[in-house]
């Protein structure tokens, strides 16, 4: 694996050495989980301070990472990496029926983007199959009256008034000594006035959701994408066959910037799979396709953007065809490294790496699946019926691997089966670091067993509850793969390197 002489004049990057950091919603011995605990969407925001987490039940978590002066206060080491801690949950989408079409549309998260935070609040796109919705959440000061037993006669107001004054600095005379009895608890978020048992808990934190805007009925095919815009204004939403543009403030109207509906659905030879906006040039966008295309659009050139792309594809691969060459040449997800100029996709065998200066192929190509590739020398397209005849019987060969890229574009990961996270440098070698997600990393791949997938209910997110253990992953790939088990969805943060990655509806991270 190697970037390509004039596509990056970066040094090549030493392997990175990477350790578990922490994990939300690990499974408890004999725990089971619902179907729609599983974590289908996450999103660092662009400061890396939140991450968004989206599952099937149409939830969406929100973890923050500590505040440096709330360790300091609490006197604790601060460590080169983040740590995170459960912020708030809500319920993002509901199930519902399409009378029209007779369908049923599904609860799930397909994805969740940032908007650009606003004074004291939080702005998230979330999406499921149909309806894109616009939340914001803010932090509220809360004060709940716990207990409010009187022993003397007197006006609650006048109390909370005497309070008042008391923290503006005021001094309060009390003749049985409970301003002493105030000074002591106001510390502890409880007041005591004027009795033993009137008590007041004082400013608790607490996250208020809302929806803000609905933008729905712009798709007639499942949503697979949204793109929030570099200037902070638009968005992309896309589906199988078209891509929307949005302005945020606005949600009755949208604009077909790409239609590839056929007139007659028996010509259609390709769909869209993903898109994504440029991270510096508003005006520039990427999609990919069905057949392993990458199709980069300058929205200046025309407002349908259907024949002014330049195509980036891979010449080597669409040689011999067959009906399963053309599902894995399929790209799965397509993310634009920092850089703008590189772009970073997957298929289900691949992950390549492209310079949007060259369209005559990727720049690098790693091999993700080794384990299904013939030992013996075989017809591809034998190879191709024989192993994936399984795989497509169980429907695991349309399984939607995402991938993500580093700060610096010289370090990027992707998933696999049996939960496995590669993550790769560039410079390092073609086999990179082959790690384990679970709560124990250290511990080596087994072989497929039938057991039930290692997972665990995401309601354990949602109660704060996570684990911090240090480990080394295991680099061995050398073993049978569990198709049960997949680790499909992953983001990279923004500005270090830690990775966030779901495991069934375990969400764990890892830094290096």
């Amino acid at each position: 694996m190697s970037f390509s002489s004039d596509s990056s004049s970066s040094s090549p990057a030493a392997a990175l050495d990477w350790k578990f950091s922490q994990v939300f919603g690990d499974k408890l011995p004999g725990e089971d989980v619902r179907d729609i605990d599983v974590i289908s969407a996450i999103e660092f925001d662009k400061s890396g301070d939140h991450l968004a987490v989206g599952d099937r039940g149409g939830r969406v978590d929100l973890v923050r990472s500590t505040p440096r002066n709330e360790l300091e206060r609490l006197d604790r080491v601060i460590a080169k990496h983040p740590k995170y801690h459960y912020k708030t949950e809500f319920q993002s989408h509901e199930p519902e029926f399409d009378y029209l079409r007779s369908v049923e549309i599904e609860e799930k998260i397909n994805k969740v983007r940032w908007c650009a935070a606003s004074t004291g609040s939080l702005n998230i796109l979330s999406s499921n199959d149909k309806t894109i919705k616009l939340w914001k959440v803010k932090d509220r000061q809360v004060k709940q009256v716990k207990e409010m037993e009187m022993s003397e006669p007197i006006s609650s107001e006048n109390s909370l008034l005497g309070e008042k004054s008391f923290i503006n600095g005021q001094k309060s005379s009390f003749v049985n000594g409970h301003s002493l009895e105030w000074k002591e608890n106001i510390g502890n978020g409880v007041s005591s006035y004027n009795g033993a048992n009137d008590k007041i808990a004082c400013l608790e934190d607490a996250s208020v959701s809302r929806t803000r805007k609905v933008y729905a009925h712009a798709h007639d095919f499942s949503i697979n994408s949204i793109s929030v815009n570099s200037d902070w204004e638009t968005f992309l939403s896309g589906d199988d066959l078209r891509i929307n543009l949005w302005n945020l403030e606005v949600s009755n109207q949208c604009f077909n910037i790409i239609d590839m509906k056929p007139v007659n659905m028996e010509d259609l030879i390709e769909v869209i799979t993903a898109v994504e906006f440029h991270p510096s040039h508003c005006n520039l966008l990427a999609y990919s396709s069905s057949r392993g295309f990458i199709r980069l659009v300058d929205m200046r050139k025309s407002a349908l953007c259907d024949h002014s792309a330049t195509i980036l594809k891979d010449e080597e691969f669409h040689g011999q065809k067959s009906f399963f060459t053309e599902i894995i040449a399929s790209i799965t997800d397509m993310k634009f490294a920092n850089d703008g100029r590189h772009i970073l996709s997957r298929d289900f065998m691949n992950l390549k790496l492209w310079d949007m200066h060259m369209d005559s192929g990727p720049v690098a190509t790693i091999r993700i699946h080794e384990n299904l590739r013939p030992k013996v020398r075989v017809s591809y397209v034998t190879f191709l019926t024989t192993v994936f005849l399984d795989l497509y019987n169980n429907d695991a060969i349309f399984d939607k691997f995402e991938c993500c890229v580093s700060k610096d574009h010289l370090n990027f990961a992707t998933g696999s089966y049996s939960n496995i996270l590669r993550v790769f440098s560039n410079g390092s070698g073609a086999e990179g670091v082959t790690i384990e997600a679970s709560r124990n990393p250290t511990r080596k791949p087994q072989g497929q067993t039938t057991s039930r997938p290692r997972r665990s209910s995401l309601s354990n997110i949602a109660r704060g509850f996570y684990r911090q253990v240090d480990g080394r992953g295991a680099e061995s790939n050398e073993f049978s793969y569990d198709f049960n088990s997949k680790l499909l969805h992953m983001a990279w943060h923004p500005s270090t390197n830690l990775i966030a990655c779901a495991a069934g509806s375990s969400l764990l991270m890892y830094h290096a």
